[in-house]
């Protein structure tokens, strides 16, 4: 696909948005077209047989629209026979070409009408669903299975469980002195930020999964002024939810710990931003049925270890919905120029995602 959908680019992402509710005007399927607060909209499609159907008997298919390429960094569309190579062709409009031929082959026999099924394709996933999450949460709860098709492993391995993701922007108020002459007069914001730098950092814990990384760190105005302004970025990652509401308490408590010894006042914005996907018996009970029909489609099919960024599959899990991701075709390269799909792959995962949704 040649059209640039980077998520910053909110147009370009609603030209791909309405290229798909072409594409999946699908006998039996019914669209709703929601728009994105300053993103891309997101898209849901309906089976007729949706709405009359009881939750746990709904499945929800899971994309998302939007790439991480802003406009000039790769605009390349090459089929390479094997392969196709270009922006976003893994993560993850492959997955939704997945879907898309899969129903469309189901609606070609009659039969997809009569499957509780939505599909849904958001505009902003790649920076974080925070304005879809609310949509997908509305449509995916309670529903019996939550399939997500961001990009197949090379071992054609399913998802069963991701970190959790956070964010933290610091923000640190000091008293601006001069250095040589009222030295002792200054409160220094880098000094407080330091302190609370060494003290989040050293909450990693490899053994439970838990990593704090400061990525990046500003403040002060010279080098004979006492800063009275310090800030930091920091991403957090964790397998349990347990394990994230901690993080997020203990980071407050140090804050606060901090400005008492130093004066300094803390201000923490952010927080969880997903949820962990924690394997569950319903979610490990859902790959091994999709697995089943991988494998009869040809394909490998074994659990994928952890993987440490997140997903919309995150999102259905937290809420109770039994997820599994990593069904579009097998690739390599996502996020860089050197992204490609292997074709052959591409019938092996319709097939496999016709055989699971037949069975019902």
């Amino acid at each position: 696909m040649e059209q640039n959908s980077y998520s910053g680019n909110v147009d370009g992402v609603n030209t791909v948005g309405s290229m798909l509710i072409e594409a999946f005007d699908l006998p039996g399927l019914s669209v709703e077209r929601r728009a994105g607060n300053g993103v891309g909209d997101h898209l849901c499609w309906r089976t007729a047989a949706w709405e009359g159907a009881q939750p746990g008997q709904r499945t929800v298919m899971i994309g998302h629209h939007d790439t991480v390429f802003p406009p000039g960094s790769f605009d390349v569309w090459e089929d390479q026979g094997e392969r196709l190579r270009g922006p976003g062709v893994l993560d993850m409009k492959g997955g939704l070409l997945v879907i898309h031929s899969a129903l469309a082959a189901l609606a070609d026999a009659g039969g997809l009408a009569d499957l509780p099924l939505a599909v849904i394709s958001v505009g902003d996933e790649e920076i974080g669903s925070a304005d879809s999450r609310s949509f997908v949460e509305e449509i995916v709860r309670g529903a019996g299975a939550a399939l997500v098709f961001e990009a197949g492993r090379a071992d054609d391995s399913i998802v069963i469980a991701r970190k959790g993701t956070g964010k933290f922007q610091v923000e640190v108020k000091g008293v601006a002195a001069h250095a040589g002459n009222h030295h002792a007069d200054g409160v220094s914001a880098i000094r407080a930020l330091a302190r609370f730098i060494d003290g989040i950092e050293a909450m990693t814990d490899y053994e439970r999964g838990v990593t704090v990384n400061v990525g990046m760190v500003s403040g002060g105005t010279s080098a004979n002024t006492v800063p009275a302004e310090a800030r930091c970025a920091i991403d957090f990652r964790f397998i349990r939810a347990a394990d994230g509401e901690d993080l997020v308490r203990n980071a407050d408590r140090l804050a606060r710990d901090i400005a008492g010894a130093t004066n300094a006042r803390f201000a923490i914005n952010g927080g969880i931003r997903r949820q962990p996907l924690e394997p569950t018996d319903a979610s490990r009970a859902l790959f091994q049925r999709y697995a089943a029909c991988a494998r009869a489609a040809g394909l490998d099919a074994g659990e994928c270890p952890l993987i440490g960024g997140g997903s919309d599959a995150n999102t259905a899990s937290a809420i109770g919905v039994p997820a599994i991701d990593g069904l579009g075709p097998r690739g390599r390269g996502f996020h860089t120029p050197d992204e490609y799909i292997e074709v052959a792959t591409l019938p092996q995962r319709i097939e496999a995602l016709i055989r699971l949704l037949a069975a019902g």
